[in-house]
């Protein structure tokens, strides 16, 4: 009773939903975009108007043994009444009480028809009705012809050529109900599945700002602090150098702004060159002495986006954990692949782990994003302690052969 209150409830807050989407689209003229409740089956009880002949013969006593025609019309409107209700639940559908009382059904039609005739071969389309409800799939065309072959013989045997008709009858029936039916059932499933499409980009595009911005803002707001505390301890003695670090706090602070709001469209396109830079004078105002080397081909923009967030996490965990007096950054490009190693001499600890479970051998969120990000692209991040000491992030892209083809000859950088 409480899985039927709550059926009834939701069915009518579908009618409610559906009369006003139709205002609606009385006033605007666009298409609905509510369906209406799903059909039940009160959508095939009209059809058993089919059979006011065979009640009208029994009620006027035309009908031989009355008694067993009340009886045979009885059990046939409950089991058809019981079968339709069944059909539009896909569980019920495919009970085998179902399907047991589909059969019984089919033999309560062929008894009444073969023993009275007339109106009462009508039936057999409602026996159609019934089975297209029930049956779907690669059993409905055996099932539509055979009913419509058994129709056909019952027919025979009482009306002679008339049982053409019951006949086609039952085979249509059988097949526009299955196929109308299977229809609406398809149209519901594919809104489903674009509203959880839609769901699932909403969700995409989230976890793809709150990535962006948690790269942005990590990298830069630990500029903006070692930067001040690097401005801090000049300002007494060396007011000059002082106003070149409050200078720099400042570029930073706008260019965040300008990457900030680029993320928030999607449409940022880093430079690799810039990144490098940013992180050198980073790491020098932090007192760690940058060594940056890169080498190869140059590189496809959506390469250097991913390698540059490779480089600000990496960096901003060597300034924020490491302790390092030394930083390496080496780019490498060929034919097939660039790589990227951030190298440096420090304590080699890996930055805290997130509260969810870390990819094995990285720690840290902006570290397990990454990770995401570039085996999306169909590449890899390493991040681990050091051969001899220090902690060491290591990403490799693959070339696209269309990026290839667009290469410059290796051009040799050292800085």
């Amino acid at each position: 009773m409480a899985e039927r209150q709550m059926s009834r409830t939701d069915r009518k807050a579908d009618r409610d939903a559906f009369v006003a989407d139709q205002k609606a689209v009385r006033k605007t003229g666009k298409l609905p975009e509510h369906l209406g409740p799903p059909p039940s089956g009160f959508a095939l009880l009209p059809w058993l108007l089919m059979g006011m002949g065979a009640f009208s013969n029994l009620f006027q006593g035309k009908t031989p043994n009355p008694w067993i025609g009340g009886i045979g019309l009885l059990v046939f409107n409950s089991l058809y009444i019981h079968v339709v209700f069944r059909a539009f639940t896909k569980e019920a559908r495919e009970a085998r009480s179902t399907r047991g009382a589909l059969l019984a059904l089919g033999i309560v039609t062929c008894l009444l028809g073969g023993l009275y005739g007339g109106s009462w071969l009508l039936f057999f389309p409602l026996l159609g009705l019934a089975a297209g409800a029930i049956v779907r799939g690669r059993w409905l065309g055996r099932t539509g012809i055979g009913l419509s072959a058994l129709a056909g013989v019952v027919a025979g045997l009482r009306d002679g050529w008339g049982a053409v008709n019951v006949a086609y009858g039952t085979f249509l029936s059988t097949m526009v109900t299955a196929a109308i039916l299977s229809l609406s059932d398809a149209v519901r499933e594919l809104r489903a599945a674009r509203e959880e499409l839609a769901r699932q980009a909403v969700e995409k595009e989230r976890l793809r700002f709150s990535r962006d911005l948690h790269d942005l803002l990590g990298h830069t707001l630990s500029v903006i602090v070692v930067k001040s505390e690097a401005a801090r301890r000049l300002a007494p003695r060396d007011m000059d150098a002082a106003l070149v670090q409050v200078s720099d706090i400042e570029s930073v602070g706008r260019q965040a702004l300008t990457e900030i709001r680029e993320a928030v469209t999607g449409y940022r396109e880093g430079s690799l060159a810039a990144d490098l830079d940013r992180a050198g004078s980073a790491l020098r105002a932090a007192g760690i002495e940058p060594v940056v080397r890169q080498s190869g081909p140059p590189l496809a923009a959506q390469t250097e986006v991913l390698l540059g967030w490779v480089v600000r996490e990496a960096v901003t965990n060597v300034v924020r954990h490491s302790g390092a007096g030394r930083c390496e950054i080496t780019v490498d490009g060929s034919a097939e692949h660039v790589r990227l190693r951030v190298t440096d001499d420090g304590r080699g600890v890996a930055p805290p782990a997130a509260p969810e479970p870390a990819v094995p051998g990285i720690g840290g969120t902006g570290l397990k994003g990454l990770t995401e990000r570039l085996a999306a692209a169909g590449g890899l991040l390493e991040a681990g302690p050091g051969v001899r000491n220090g902690f060491t992030v290591m990403a490799e892209l693959p070339v696209d052969p269309g990026e290839r083809m667009g290469m410059a000859e290796p051009v040799e950088a050292a800085r």
